[in-house]
């Protein structure tokens, strides 16, 4: 089974960097596409960012585009997420998640993942 946990999270001031890992037991990601979203408190779950495993394309939401940054590790155990001159509005929840098949909407949709993380927690204070 597929068990995604993130990790990384936690308290940054406004302007600093943090980065986000997401592992599945130690094991090679085997899918189409992995990707990180986030959710503050009262809002929608939201894109962040994707990587189309294979390939190594990476997309981003306009909001972090330039800011954020998606990578894997050379052995493709690890996925990361790279997060500078962050902002308050970045406080969030952020989930990594697994799709394991090619979608015609891209890499945007939520419904479209097929194994979700519990989520680490990112806090930037101001």
């Amino acid at each position: 089974q597929v068990q995604l946990v993130e990790s990384g999270g936690g308290l940054v001031q406004a302007g600093g960097s943090l980065r986000l890992s997401c592992v599945d037991s130690g094991r090679t990601f085997s899918g189409y596409a992995m990707g990180w979203f986030r959710q503050a408190p009262g809002k929608e779950r939201e894109f962040v960012g994707g990587i189309r495993w294979s390939a190594g394309s990476t997309v981003y939401a306009d909001s972090v585009k330039g800011r954020f940054t998606i990578s894997r590790d050379n052995a493709k155990t690890t996925l990361y997420l790279q997060m500078n001159s962050l902002k308050p509005e970045d406080t969030a929840v952020y989930y990594c998640a697994l799709a394991l098949s090619r979608s015609p909407f891209g890499l945007v949709r939520t419904d479209d993942y097929d194994y979700w993380g519990q989520g680490t927690q990112v806090t930037v204070s101001s």
